[in-house]
């Protein structure tokens, strides 16, 4: 499935259930929130957070996934709000850093 399917698939999924008319700001929040659960699992894999020093642990490496797909959602929920093609957007992007990152 390409990007531009899977931007469209997820405009659709919220237009139906009217997420569409969510504010940028809420879906932003929302965004950092699960990306703060990827964070947490980092902290907890990379030993910088310890249950011995206090820390309660986050999600499992099983749910890990889910949170990288859920902030992905919201990701295209935003892009969606500001009428970005992604597709587009990284190919631009893409081209703009071959010629800056030279090997």
């Amino acid at each position: 499935m390409d990007l531009s399917k899977i931007q469209k698939m997820k405009s659709e999924f919220d237009r139906e259930r009217g997420w569409d008319k969510s504010r940028a700001s809420n879906v932003l929040v929302h965004l950092l929130e699960e990306l703060g659960e990827v964070g947490r699992f980092v902290n907890f894999e990379e030993k910088y957070k310890t249950r011995e020093i206090g820390h309660e642990h986050g999600i499992s490496r099983e749910e890990l996934g889910r949170e990288f797909a859920q902030s992905f959602m919201l990701f295209l929920q935003l892009a969606n709000h500001y009428g970005i093609d992604l597709e587009r957007a990284f190919a631009d992007e893409i081209k703009i850093m071959e010629k800056r990152f030279r090997k």
